[in-house]
């Protein structure tokens, strides 16, 4: 079965729902969010039968197809977190981002054969994919408070504000994001040190160090937050930093054994 028509549809569907979630930036009187939220859930749903298809079913940590995997857990979560605490602009970014990625898994990626995992690991991965996309949200969400931050300090409510709660439950949903994934992440650390034998010899090393110095960048921003109150730009940037260390965590040396040393890992 090709999965060339349930890709393009996953991928209307989630740029229609974007741009339905995006009407309030655009001046639009009414806001047809419900709508998009709907074409969204239905992107997602077509995107999980797609991933697999594509992948037999099972667990690929593959360059191209983890991406396709991370983002289609990004954007169901946002799909959650809409349900919580409406914030559209965040499906604004996320969305078309997961569009853009499952096209480039499914119409340029060249296939790929998932490797055979054990449950340790598949619930090692489950853990860390789970964390990583919080966090992922948890980033989005930094960029829009800082976005709304500046269109108050400048006195100039811009119509990004119509997509986003008032800026004090932005800011709690940015924290409450971001304490469920440094949980997240510190039992990914955990179940890591248990159930991986040897980081060497499965390129691990870099993924490891990275991980533990995101881990101590959102750590001591929730220090911060609950000793000093941190907050603003100062919490923004420390998310920012935190999410960049983690890309390069999970993808970067994966990019560079996968797409330039050509090497499976």
């Amino acid at each position: 079965m090709s999965l060339a028509l349930p890709s393009i549809l996953a991928i209307v569907c989630y740029l229609g729902g974007a741009s339905l979630l995006a009407a309030p930036l655009t001046g639009c009187p009414r806001s047809p969010q419900r709508l998009g939220l709907l074409a969204a859930t239905l992107g997602v749903l077509l995107h999980i039968a797609v991933l697999m298809g594509a992948h037999g079913g099972r667990l690929d940590l593959h360059f191209f197809a983890a991406l396709s995997l991370v983002a289609c857990v990004v954007a169901a979560l946002t799909l959650l977190v809409n349900l919580a605490r409406p914030v559209a602009g965040l499906g604004v970014i996320v969305f078309p981002l997961a569009a853009l990625l499952l096209g480039l898994d499914i119409f340029l990626a060249p296939p790929t054969t998932p490797n055979p995992l054990d449950w340790q690991i598949s619930l090692h991965v489950a853990i860390a994919l789970l964390g990583y996309s919080l966090l992922s949200i948890a980033a989005v969400l930094a960029v829009l408070l800082a976005v709304q931050e500046r269109a108050l300090r400048a006195h100039r409510p811009a119509r990004v504000m119509k997509a986003l709660p008032p800026l004090v439950q932005t800011e709690a949903l940015l924290f409450r994001l971001i304490g469920a994934g440094f949980a997240l992440l510190t039992l990914t650390l955990l179940s890591g040190l248990l159930f991986i034998q040897n980081i060497r010899a499965q390129h691990l090393i870099h993924t490891t160090v990275l991980s533990v110095i995101a881990w101590l960048i959102f750590g001591t921003l929730l220090w911060g937050r609950w000793k000093h109150g941190w907050r603003g730009r100062s919490a923004v940037n420390l998310c920012l930093t935190g999410m960049a260390v983690l890309l390069l965590a999970f993808f970067g040396s994966k990019a560079v054994l996968e797409l330039i040393l050509h090497r499976s890992v």
